[in-house]
């Protein structure tokens, strides 16, 4: 019969299940008292700016995580053997950090990128966002990555390591519309100076020789800018207008 470990023992695991359960306890209060403030801010000036709003989230959530992580670490301390445990660990230091510090890289630098992105804010909770070919409204910015959701209401989900070292295209940073800008095509030999003309005074709007190429001219079309959720609708409009006036003024067959 295996004599039980005196350094582990029935007082031991409930006191740490107690520490756990009051640190969860303790820190969904928490939470739901950063909750009720932002809702009455929110009600008192009529909404949050996107600037508190997106910091208030991310300290609401890494207050959660650190008072979680007192709670397991008082629990830890209650057992005798995690002494000679730590003893261990440490004498065999330099092997223990290489292997946590390499298979925590990822979880750590998404944190630090994180912490990184809500302080500088090139991205906020409710901007029209570009990224990697991806448009959407920012839904959330938590610890280690940030939500999206695009116009047809899928979420796509975005490392904040990736975020703050890729190249962001935000279209409600400083104006709440986004400028719209469509590409005409065409063909060789037709007169691209005539298409411009006709085009600037079909749009009212910029127009300019993006590419000059051996199959082809690009031309790009600038309109008035539009609420970001209706972007794609408007330039698919704007579009639509151009290639109907360069039908029209004999530019382009038509398909």
């Amino acid at each position: 019969m295996l004599a039980a470990d005196p350094g582990i023992h029935t007082s031991a695991w409930v006191n740490a299940a107690a520490s756990i359960a009051v640190a969860f306890v303790v820190a969904t209060l928490v939470d739901r008292i950063f909750r009720t403030r932002a809702a009455r801010e929110a009600a008192e000036r009529s909404s949050l700016s996107p600037e508190a709003s997106t910091r208030l989230r991310f300290v609401r959530r890494l207050i959660y995580a650190l008072i979680l992580l007192i709670g397991v670490a008082v629990a830890l301390s209650g057992f005798s053997g995690i002494n000679n445990l730590a003893r261990s660990l440490l004498a065999s230091g330099v092997i223990a950090a290489a292997v946590v510090g390499f298979a925590a890289r990822q979880v750590l630098a998404n944190f630090v990128a994180g912490i990184m992105l809500a302080v500088t804010q090139p991205l906020r909770v409710g901007d029209w966002v570009t990224f990697d070919d991806n448009y959407g409204q920012v839904e959330d910015v938590r610890l280690n990555y940030t939500i999206l959701r695009t116009g047809s209401e899928q979420r796509i989900v975005i490392p904040n390591e990736l975020l703050a070292s890729g190249i962001l295209k935000n279209d409600t940073l400083v104006a709440e519309a986004a400028g719209l800008e469509v590409s005409v095509w065409l063909a060789p030999g037709v007169d691209v100076t005539r298409a411009v003309a006709a085009l600037a005074q079909e749009t009212g709007s910029g127009v300019g020789v993006a590419e000059a190429l051996p199959w082809g001219v690009r031309l790009s079309v600038a309109g008035e800018p539009a609420p970001p959720a209706e972007r794609a609708t408007h330039e698919a409009d704007l579009r639509l207008r151009c290639i109907a006036r360069l039908q029209a003024e004999g530019l382009q067959q038509p398909p």
